[in-house]
């Protein structure tokens, strides 16, 4: 019997990062108020009892929180209320709203805001639909199925709604609606939001319940990607199978088939995936029934020849001593497998681990010509069996999970069941590590690099893994991005000429010039470390891995409300940016600065303008006059000093006229 898992399967992007993030934050030790989840994280039992069990409290609503409380916001996300209410309340939260989740909430809040229809295709009691739904004002029009597009025809006709999806619904369904618009002769604005991991998944599970002889869908009842996998492979294959894990009593008749495909949903963790996988081997082992013809023929031929070294031998064990254990092999002569030929742990004893009776497995390493029995190995056999997989992982590309257990001159030996291996410094992280004692003690997954089995030595590389899972997960990031796009993202670095922006798994460029409306020496004077901050997406290049974002782009560009905001007469405060020697320019505000002339400076005759005002100093400033069609605006200090101060001699004054003018005739 074959099993054979679907390409795309188990934990996607999104959830796997929301897990993540809650178990990080419930590792955390200086957490004031309580550590809660609004609903279940993820749709999946066995997670929601390990987060339990790291003191996680679940809640059904915010009204069950406390000031000081961390709220994790799950996945499928929350209405813009709910933030609304932890602000008000003083809740931390934790957002794991998946990535491609929160960009379609930035639809539909667009959308609504400029008085666009949202038409949201869905489940309309799946949280992540209840969830957008509260980002454009509870107004979408909810479709769940090709009847309910029909009946909501009239309501569509002549408003060009933008469409959207729950990102796990089938392409099917999608597609069916559509068509039942097309034919009604609805202008729409579509924008396909299921995710690509989903869109994946499904495809995979189609394309391998077509070709096997039943299907396994692994997932949580009450997750809706499960339930639409295990509605496809029915489609396919008639003979499917909806499990939540390996305990289910329906694999106990799995092993009558010849091939099996396994699929499992977006929320279920690899750990249950592998335990199913165990399962059902174990039961197809169990039931297997031999034809005692053929064990008959086998006994004959075992009887008529001795083994020879390096044969792998099955017998029965006859007799355990304290230092060997002997075996019948169905010839002539005994095995006998000695106690340092075998795995013993500190204090155990043969007859810990063989009883008379049981059966045995184990490699030839001599074989006696005369009268003594033929020594036997379990040792190398494990070995042999183990190196036998690493060979095949290595072919395959497979990845195994080692653990690291010692460092050594230029590496890591790594343990993988019986044998060790050798991780070389430079695979052992896709960073650069200086010293290995961080990881030691540590299990993570590898890939097979080299098997010498003729030196019993193996090589593993831990970076090949690292990189290639952040390969797939930046391509899945780079597909769900646009130009234009606003999206949020986590301030990770500074440099001379910009900061460098996480928007969900890759780093953007915000360039200095695109922060802010005004002038900036360093990105610092407005960003921190760590800020969460919405940005736009200005242009992307996936071939060079380059994204350009702009900040300053989600805000009014300054000129557009000097209207608005500033008229004729007001008296403000400003700051001297730079100085000429015609005046000086005055910032009102970042990207809008107005010039006080030099004759506007002071009520005297000023020659140098440096001498009077310096960089950086605040002053008080009127506005003189206003020209939004030339961007220019004209202050004056004098004119915003105090009454009495603004009084001079009208001689003096003239003067000053007077010698204005000849300057400028000269």
């Amino acid at each position: 019997m074959e099993i054979i898992r679907a390409k795309h399967s188990g934990f996607c992007f999104g959830v796997d990062r929301a897990i993540n993030l809650a178990f990080t934050e419930a590792d955390k030790k200086d957490r004031d108020g309580r550590l809660l989840t609004c609903g279940h994280l993820i749709h999946n039992a066995a997670v929601v009892e390990r987060l339990e069990s790291k003191g996680v409290i679940l809640i059904e609503s915010l009204a069950e929180a406390e000031p000081g409380d961390t709220v994790i916001v799950r996945s499928h996300g929350e209405p813009r209320e709910f933030y609304e209410e932890a602000e008000a309340k003083g809740i931390h939260l934790v957002d794991t709203t998946c990535v491609f989740v929160k960009k379609i909430h930035d639809i539909v809040s667009a959308a609504h805001a400029s008085g666009q229809p949202v038409v949201l295709i869905g489940d309309r009691n799946h949280q992540e639909v209840k969830a957008t739904n509260g980002w454009c004002g509870y107004k979408a029009f909810v479709i769940g199925s090709p009847e309910e597009a029909l009946e909501r025809v009239p309501e569509l006709e002549g408003i060009k709604p933008v469409i959207v999806c729950q990102t796990t619904i089938k392409a099917e369904l999608l597609q069916e609606i559509l068509d039942v618009f097309d034919r009604a002769g609805i202008i729409y604005d579509i924008r396909n939001t299921i995710c690509n991991a989903t869109r994946d998944r499904q495809e995979s599970c189609r394309e391998l319940a077509a070709k096997v002889d039943a299907m396994v869908v692994v997932g949580d009842k009450h997750s809706s990607n499960s339930r639409k996998l295990f509605e496809i492979a029915q489609n396919n294959n008639q003979i499917s199978y909806f499990i939540e894990n390996a305990s289910n009593f329906l694999l106990n008749d799995i092993s009558k088939y010849n091939t099996i495909g396994i699929i499992a949903g977006a929320s279920t963790p690899e750990w249950i995936i592998k335990e199913v996988i165990s399962s059902m081997s174990e039961n197809v082992t169990k039931n297997m029934e031999q034809n005692p013809m053929m064990d008959f023929m086998d006994d004959i031929e075992k009887s008529l020849r001795l083994p020879k070294p390096g044969d792998i031998i099955e017998g029965k064990v006859e007799q355990v001593m304290d230092d060997q254990v002997i075996v019948n092999m169905g010839c002539k002569k005994d095995g006998i497998l000695r106690a340092d030929e075998v795995v013993l742990e500190e204090g155990q004893k043969l007859s810990d681990l063989f009883k008379e009776g049981d059966d045995i497995q184990a490699k030839v390493i001599k074989s006696d010509e005369g009268e003594g029995g033929i020594l036997l190995s379990k040792k190398r056999l494990v070995a042999v069996e183990n190196y036998t997989e690493l060979e095949e992982a290595m072919e395959n590309k497979d990845v195994i999970n080692v653990k690291l257990v010692r460092a050594v001159n230029g590496g890591v030996i790594a343990a993988y069941k019986e044998i060790t291996g050798f991780i070389p410094m430079s695979q052992l992280s896709d960073r650069y590590v200086e010293n290995a004692d961080e990881f030691l003690g540590q299990n993570v997954d590898v890939r097979v690099i080299r098997v010498d089995t003729k030196r019993n030595r193996a090589v593993f590389s831990r970076k090949v893994v690292l990189v290639e899972e952040k390969r797939k997960a930046v391509a899945e990031i780079w597909s769900n991005l646009n130009v234009g796009d606003v999206v949020e993202g986590k301030v990770m670095r500074f440099t001379d000429y910009g900061a460098f922006v996480d928007i969900g798994g890759v780093d953007g460029l915000l360039h200095i010039s695109e922060i802010s409306w005004g002038k900036l020496k360093h990105p610092e004077e407005v960003l921190k470390i760590g800020d969460i901050i919405n940005v736009k997406i200005l242009s992307l290049n996936e071939e060079k891995g380059k994204i350009s974002l702009g900040l300053k782009q989600t805000q009014p560009e300054p000129w557009t409300l000097v209207g608005e905001k500033y008229q004729i007469g007001d008296v403000l405060d400003g700051k001297v940016v730079q100085t000429k020697e015609y005046g000086a320019f005055v910032e009102l505000e970042a990207g809008l600065d107005g010039l006080v002339h030099i004759s506007e400076i002071a009520n005297k005759r000023v020659d140098n303008v440096s001498d009077e005002l310096k960089v950086g100093e605040t002053v008080k400033v009127k506005i003189m006059e206003i020209d939004p069609d030339k961007r220019r605006i004209s202050l004056s200090i004098k004119a915003a000093l105090p009454e009495e101060a603004a009084e001079a001699p009208a001689e003096e004054a003239a003067e000053e006229v007077v010698a204005e003018d000849a300057k400028e005739e000269e």
